[in-house]
């Protein structure tokens, strides 16, 4: 497999409602897309960064930038065995994971694309992956108590196997409590991102009373050691998500029992490559993972199905329909769940859909094209800008 150009696009997705974090609310998805050409051939990755360095410190712009000017020279032009080679030849580049693992993904669709199989095939490596993927959804931060629990009803309504609900302080155990009296037992999780500290610890434990699988990410995401402390305080399962940026940081979380579940993000860790690594670590320590996401467009989204049908992704991802937040999508056909909350794994070749050319170029603020021998700076003069 040979890239023998990179496209990279800033696109603008108006969200079908607003979502809102810890870390604020937001109204439209602004993101990067890598178009990798080769064998004649295109393959398509979805960079998961966003506008602000509140989830992680990589925003677009230093996105851009990295692929620009250190990425696109290391890949354009070379040969490549297997897509899972391309972040070992990026390794030099410190951090920036969430650069690294679009072009990546693009990669691996370029190549499953050209061998003319899906990618489940090629990331099961000789495996048989499943066909169908169970589906959660995740409902941000709302206005009232009331507009959540209508969010909550046309979610279960939906058929979708678990209701994860983000919280931060003011904002939680009156939530969980709501949702318990109104719906009762259906799997039910808590993410935090990061919003709360070890000082509350004692409030964090009124949760256990839920019987929630899990409460994701509650501290920061350097405090690997206070999760540990936390985690002993708590009968809930804490998962990480934030914190694990690599094999190291999952190795030291689980030596040091800081969670017992742990959500599967390729642009947080690097890439597919690096997260298939990741599940075979938590499979051999009994760790069970699940896919988060990141609103993504279908074309991420497709990824995250492919990747989610290895064996210890036994939780139910962050993997909802696209009409829950674009409409209409980049891709035909559109996700879709199931009324029994699961979703089809695509059959047709790499990434398996439809890439609507002409719903990312209206979509398009910000285009560049990479050949090898005409590589530029980060702003080449004919850089194609629209406001």
């Amino acid at each position: 497999m040979k890239i023998e150009r990179l496209e990279l696009r800033l696109l603008k997705l108006p969200l079908v409602h607003f979502f809102e974090t810890s870390f604020g609310r937001i109204y439209d998805k602004h993101f990067i897309i890598v178009r990798a050409d080769g064998d004649g051939v295109s393959g398509y990755g979805e960079c998961v960064a966003e506008q602000d360095p509140y989830y992680s410190a990589e925003t677009n712009d230093t996105v851009w930038h990295i692929i620009a000017d250190f990425i696109a020279p290391r890949v354009l032009g070379v040969e490549f065995a297997h897509p899972r080679d391309v972040f070992p030849a990026l390794k030099p580049i410190r951090g920036h994971n969430m650069a690294k693992a679009a072009v990546e993904m693009a990669a691996w669709d370029l190549f499953a694309r050209v061998r003319g199989e899906p990618l489940a095939r090629t990331i099961a490596d000789g495996g048989t992956p499943r066909e169908r993927i169970a589906s959660g959804v995740s409902i941000g931060i709302q206005d009232s108590l009331d507009d959540l629990a209508g969010k909550v009803a046309r979610e279960i309504a939906a058929g979708y196997q678990r209701i994860k609900i983000k919280i931060k302080p003011g904002w939680d155990v009156a939530a969980v409590d709501m949702i318990r009296q109104r719906f009762g037992a259906i799997r039910l999780m808590v993410d935090a991102n990061a919003a709360y500290t070890l000082a509350d610890a004692d409030h964090l434990a009124e949760l256990d009373r839920y019987d929630l699988m899990m409460i994701e990410q509650p501290l920061d995401y350097e405090d690997i050691a206070d999760h540990a402390a936390l985690q002993k305080r708590l009968k809930t399962a804490i998962c990480l998500d934030e914190s694990i940026h690599s094999l190291a940081d999952a190795r030291e979380a689980i030596g040091l029992d800081a969670c017992r579940i742990i959500n599967i993000k390729p642009g947080r860790v690097g890439g597919i490559g690096e997260s298939i690594r990741l599940h075979d670590l938590c499979a051999t320590h009994g760790i069970p993972v699940w896919h988060g996401g990141m609103l993504e467009s279908g074309i991420g989204r497709a990824a995250n199905i492919h990747l989610s049908t290895l064996p210890n992704f036994s939780l139910p991802g962050d993997i909802a329909g696209s009409k829950r937040y674009f409409d209409p999508d980049l891709i035909e056909p559109p996700i879709e769940v199931a009324g029994d909350g699961t979703i089809a794994v695509p059959t047709g070749p790499g990434l398996g859909v439809s890439i609507r050319t002409d719903r990312i170029e209206q979509a398009t603020l910000r285009s560049e094209t990479f050949e090898l021998g005409t590589l530029k700076s980060a702003l080449p003069a004919g850089l194609n800008v629209r406001t």
